[in-house]
């Protein structure tokens, strides 16, 4: 899976959840390109989400609930995650 794949399937999950107002996905993993867990085919995703909903929410809840989401991207394709609520 590339990159834009991912993206897209990433924004479609979030997106899905009425909680959800809006999500920015960057890509971050060019900063880790040298690193020596750096893996082909895994990327470092941060995600800023527009959510009052989960804003108001213990931090923990909020991750949880963003990783429940995405299960199945984290385990094959996103290394690492960054999660920023607005």
């Amino acid at each position: 899976m590339d990159i834009k794949q991912l993206i897209e399937i990433i924004e479609k999950k979030i997106l899905s959840h009425d909680c959800i107002l809006n999500v920015k996905i960057e890509d971050k993993t060019f900063l880790h390109k040298n690193h020596k867990s750096n893996e082909k085919g895994k990327f470092h995703i941060s995600l800023s989400i527009e959510s009052p909903e989960l804003k108001r929410k213990k931090k923990l809840y909020s991750t949880r609930f963003i990783y429940k989401i995405l299960d199945n991207e984290l385990k094959a394709y996103i290394h690492s995650l960054q999660i920023k609520l607005i």
